[in-house]
């Protein structure tokens, strides 16, 4: 993982990736942020954590992603409506089989061409070949896996056999309504990468373990954290 500069930022390394942490991990606005900063005696304005998040997010959801291990080879894939400056606009995703987010995209359509983009993208970050992609019955999928090669492994089914993709939206749709629409197609796509790898490292799923592995990964997940967020 690469060290991340703190050069030249009036605020400690410590405060920064608090309130970039708090945003991106929560469903917060950056006014909330400063409330909850400020109950710690620590002025700092919704304008500068905007700033803080805008260049570090990115930093430390690429360092987030080095430090995962390699993905299920399992995939869901799907997409969502979502409305950007009033235009409807699609939201693909890709989960594997864990839960895991794969992988983001925004797009104008959804056609052939938006889900070949998806899965090339897929098959260049992820570094493995998919045992099976499960989606809907849309058929732009079964189009652009054929173009691929992939129609052996395709798996178009009903939304019960695809609700790992199906769940894996609700996540979204609360930061959405609490920004009150995403403001740009841009915007949205930088949001949306950085909290998929942040919300990968802190995923613990409670309801599905003992609460002394719970204690355990929720440590193992803040160690994750600061080793990504380290100051050179």
């Amino acid at each position: 993982m690469r060290p991340i500069s703190y050069k030249r930022h009036r605020f400690p390394p410590d405060v920064i990736r608090q309130a970039v942490w708090l945003y991106f991990r929560f469903t917060l606005s950056f006014r909330d942020v400063e409330e909850l900063m400020a109950a710690r005696g620590i002025e700092v304005s919704h304008e500068t954590i905007r700033c803080w998040t805008l260049k570090f997010g990115r930093l430390f959801a690429q360092n987030l992603r080095r430090s995962r291990c390699g993905p299920s080879a399992r995939w869901h894939l799907d997409e969502m409506v979502v409305k950007i400056c009033g235009r409807r606009m699609y939201l693909w995703r890709a989960v594997d089989d864990e839960g895991e987010v794969l992988d983001v995209l925004v797009q104008r359509r959804r056609n052939k061409a938006a889900a070949l983009k998806l899965l090339r993208k897929l098959l260049k970050n992820q570094g493995i070949h998919p045992e099976s992609i499960t989606t809907d019955k849309l058929a732009s999928y079964r189009a652009a896996a054929k173009v691929l090669g992939l129609t052996s492994r395709h798996r178009p089914g009903g939304m019960r056999e695809n609700n790992r993709a199906e769940n894996s939206h609700l996540q979204i749709r609360r930061p959405e309504r609490k920004q009150q629409k995403f403001k740009s197609q841009g915007s949205a796509q930088r949001f949306l990468s950085t909290h998929a790898a942040v919300h990968n490292v802190f995923n613990t799923q409670a309801h599905l373990i003992r609460r002394s592995s719970l204690r355990h990964f929720r440590a193992e997940a803040h160690q994750t954290w600061a080793a990504a967020t380290a100051a050179a």
